[in-house]
Order: C-alpha cells, then sequence, then structure tokens
C-alpha cells in the first residue's frame, strides 16, 4: 500500500531543546495512525513538520508524495489540519467561517451538513468570539475536514467536549475511516486512540519509543491496556499522565 504520508530522519532543535531526534514515520494511505507521548516529546512538531508548518533542521517530510514547504499550495488541496488552538475571524459566523474555509477548495463537504453531523447546527448563526470552547474545537474540525481532504492531522481531536460531544465527533472520524481517508490523531486520550486508530507510534525525547497496533503495544508492555502500556513504554506515572490529560 502506497504511503500517504513519510518522514525520513527527520530533526529539530529549539536552541539547547532537540524536539524531534531522527525519527522516521510512513503512514500508509487509509489508516488512521495514533501518535502518543508526554508534554515535550515531539508530537506538536512532527504533525508542524508534516503540515509544512515548521522547516526541519535535516530530513524529509512529504504527503502524498509532496514536499509540504516547497509544495505548499499543492499539500493545501489535500491535507487538512486541526491544532489544539483554533484559529478563526472572530466576528464572523459559525456558518460564515465554514463557508470562507470551503471557499478555498474546488471541491469539498456540505458547510451545512458538516455543523449536522458535529452537533454545530444550533450555533450556526453565532459569531465565533461568542463559542465556548468545545465549540470553538468542533468548529476548529469541520475547517479541517470542509476541503474533503485525503489526509487529515487532528491535535487534542476532543479536547474540551462533553462524553456526548466526543462519542459525536468519533462516529465522524469513523466515517472517514470508512472512506480511506488517511489520518494522524495526536491525543492523551487513551480510549480514545484504543479506539480509533489502527497504528500507535509512541514518541519520547524526540525518538520513536514504540510502535505498532494498538493490541500490539500492549503486549510489548506485559500491559493490559493501551494506558498502562503507554505509562510502561516511557517510564511514566498515572498522576502524570492524568496531568497530561488535564493540559490538553
Amino acid at each position: 500500500m502506497a504511503a500517504a504520508v513519510q518522514v525520513k530522519n527527520a530533526r529539530k532543535r529549539y536552541r539547547k531543546k532537540v524536539a524531534l531526534d531522527g525519527v522516521d514515520l510512513t503512514v500508509e494511505a487509509g489508516r488512521t495512525v495514533g501518535i502518543l507521548g508526554r508534554n515535550g516529546a515531539g508530537k506538536t512538531t512532527l504533525v508542524e513538520t508534516i503540515a509544512g508548518l515548521r522547516k526541519p533542521d535535516a530530513g524529509t517530510a512529504r504527503v502524498m508524495g509532496l514536499d509540504p514547504i516547497a509544495d505548499r499550495a499543492r499539500v493545501r488541496m489535500v491535507l487538512g489540519v486541526q491544532l489544539q488552538k483554533a484559529i478563526m475571524h472572530y466576528d464572523l459566523t459559525v456558518i460564515e467561517n465554514l463557508r470562507l474555509h470551503r471557499s478555498f477548495y474546488p471541491e469539498g463537504r456540505d458547510p451545512d451538513e458538516l455543523l449536522e453531523k458535529l452537533g454545530l447546527a444550533p450555533s450556526r448563526d453565532t459569531r465565533f468570539g461568542r463559542l465556548s470552547g468545545g465549540q470553538a474545537q468542533r468548529l476548529s474540525v469541520a475547517a479541517a475536514l470542509v476541503g474533503r481532504p485525503r489526509v487529515v492531522i487532528l491535535d487534542e481531536l476532543t479536547t474540551g467536549l462533553d462524553p456526548e460531544g466526543r462519542r459525536g465527533i468519533w462516529r465522524v472520524i469513523e466515517s472517514l475511516r470508512e472512506e480511506g481517508v488517511t489520518i494522524l490523531l495526536v491525543s492523551h486520550a487513551m480510549d480514545e486512540v484504543a479506539r480509533l486508530c489502527d497504528h500507535v507510534v509512541v514518541l519520547d525525547e524526540g525518538r520513536v519509543r514504540a510502535e505498532g497496533t494498538p493490541e500490539e503495544l500492549v503486549s510489548q508492555a506485559g500491559a493490559t491496556n493501551l494506558e498502562q502500556a503507554f505509562l510502561s513504554l516511557v517510564g511514566a506515572t498515572e498522576g502524570e499522565l492524568d496531568t497530561l490529560k488535564g493540559a490538553a
């Protein structure tokens, strides 16, 4: 199966801090890959490098065979990105923001239908600046999907959402999987990763510490679930994981 995303020997340093230390990553088309790690492990730097928002000091990143920096305009047509902090026009309404994003693409999803699926239809005429954190998060996800991308990066997908909101977004992601969309999911929510991802990469201190299916990682760590496997693989404590979940 062809690679939708490929990273080779990616290295990135911020002064004395090494964010990526020779990371290799191959994501086959149609796969959903979870990226796990402590804060500072290199997760955000990795996905920002794939999205072309960071230039690596060394190594390469490709999305559908395209360089995300040199081929930026073409990559934008095939890649959707949802980052932790939603950035939208504060004075535009939810539907106006989403229609604006839809206008950037020759083809895409129906904005009204997407708002309905993400539970934002009741807020369609609310200005972005008046949305709650969870509503803003869902609009950010909608903006990442409205161009019907072939690859999607989702960073802390369900931060700030209640259980019903989380399950609603999970159903949307599962429908994307059925369509063959390639998904990179950064998350501290182990139940989310275990449910949605068919492959998991664990980053620690800028390196790939382990990777495999959720079941393989559990077996490798001699654990009973993915959360315990993650704690064992990176040497973290349950208290530290609770802190990560709270900060996400």
